[in-house]
């Protein structure tokens, strides 16, 4: 076996980019070692600096070894060997959203299948405040180094719960008064007549397929992005953020009213 394999088969311990490891550093997952480049500079710096003080054993190696190790091929000369990362209970994204006294804002992939999407999601669904991720367990990507990296460290900041069976858990938010939205081009609302006011769970479909059928049946609204050019779509990620970015203007504008 070498030395790829080996660190290939704890698929989710690797943490490898400069954002990534950074942002794991600052969080509250277990880390084993740190594998840094030799001749390390410029923001290297800072993350050694907070390897020293999480207690963290900083392994100086050749680039060639990080290259054998790194799953990603893009490992910006640090790779960390962390704790698998631990999903959590559905019950910790409600209490995400109790701890900033909000109505919860979930984002649900459907079957989600790169990696970078999924990252990218993650990345967008942190940036914008949202209280939680839900992701499927079978027939999707999950917290591979591919997707952590991609979420430049959101990865380690939000909450993530992983369902064994969508729609029936689509049933569980809907009895918590939780509305959930798909987003799909062909819906008959748009995004912008979409009411976010409430408890909300916007589901985003997979890259090729869209949302499944089964969840599909499950959703109280489908709303569409309208588009004014000629592409009749977005990339799964993209139109995540622009979702979420919609709902929170939206609630922050209600929350002006109410100010009023």
């Amino acid at each position: 076996m070498d030395i790829r394999e080996k660190y290939q088969d704890g698929d989710d311990s690797l943490v490898e980019g400069r954002n990534a490891v950074a942002e794991l550093l600052k969080s509250n997952r277990s880390i084993n070692k740190l594998f840094v480049a030799e001749n390390a500079h410029g923001r290297m710096m800072d993350i050694l600096s907070l390897a020293r003080q999480a207690g963290v054993p900083v392994i100086r190696c050749d680039r060639r070894k990080l290259d054998a190790m790194s799953v990603t091929g893009s490992h910006q000369g640090v790779i960390a060997q962390a704790a698998p990362y631990a999903y959590a209970a559905l019950e910790a994204l409600f209490e995400a959203a109790e701890k900033k006294q909000e109505l919860p804002l979930f984002v649900i992939c459907d079957s989600i299948e790169d990696p970078h999407n999924l990252g990218a999601i993650l990345r967008s669904a942190e940036a914008a405040g949202a209280h939680g991720v839900i992701i499927p367990k079978r027939r999707a990507t999950g917290l591979t180094p591919a997707a952590v990296k991609a979420s430049a460290g959101a990865a380690e900041h939000i909450t993530i719960h992983r369902a064994g069976n969508l729609p029936a858990l689509l049933d569980t938010l809907k009895a918590r008064g939780v509305w959930i939205f798909g987003a799909e081009a062909d819906g008959n609302t748009s995004l912008y007549d979409a009411d976010f006011a409430g408890a909300s769970a916007l589901v985003i479909g997979s890259e090729g397929k869209g949302i499944s059928r089964l969840v599909r049946e499950k959703c109280d609204f489908i709303i569409n992005i309208p588009m004014r050019g000629r592409v009749n779509s977005l990339n799964a990620s993209n139109a995540a953020a622009v979702l979420l970015y919609e709902a929170v203007r939206r609630r922050m504008e209600g929350k002006g009213d109410e100010a009023e």
